[in-house]
């Protein structure tokens, strides 16, 4: 389902088109240069993530990604795919469960859990792996467009 579909004219999912169990999902293989641009964009310069001689000291054993970096693409879903184009992130809860690496693609899947007609809006399901391995999980809210 990783098409751009719906009837709103821009691709997305209006409410009434969605049901649960939908998903949809992205992925991109994390780059050093993705690693220090965000760094730059959100001003976390953590060693960790720029500094092999320190994160070589830590239990990571080298330079990880930041995690917000690999949680960033599950917007790419929402706002992209599933709802799509018109869909407003409400909140997002998020667990990070293994470092991810430059050099390693991550793929965020969103399917959708629940549907609030009455308040336009849709729970989703946002995990990302890096093969079966899962690395971040969560949950979001979205507002949706509808037809009406």
């Amino acid at each position: 389902m990783d098409e751009l579909r719906g009837e709103d004219g821009f691709g997305g999912y209006c409410l009434e088109d969605l049901s649960v169990g939908m998903s949809a999902s992205y992925a991109r293989t994390l780059t050093e240069t993705d690693i220090v641009l965000f760094s730059g964009i959100t001003g976390d310069t953590n060693p960790l993530h720029l500094n092999q001689d320190f994160a070589e000291a830590t239990r990571f054993k080298g330079r990880i990604a930041h995690g917000m970096l690999s949680a960033s693409f599950i917007s790419a879903v929402l706002g992209t795919r599933l709802p799509g184009p018109g869909a407003v992130y409400l909140s997002q809860s998020l667990s990070f469960k293994a470092p991810v690496r430059a050099g390693e693609t991550v793929i965020a899947r969103c399917t959708v859990t629940e549907i609030v007609a009455e308040k336009r809006q849709a729970v989703l399901a946002t995990r990302c792996y890096v093969g079966d391995r899962l690395v971040v999980d969560g949950e979001a809210r979205v507002m949706v467009p509808t037809r009406t």
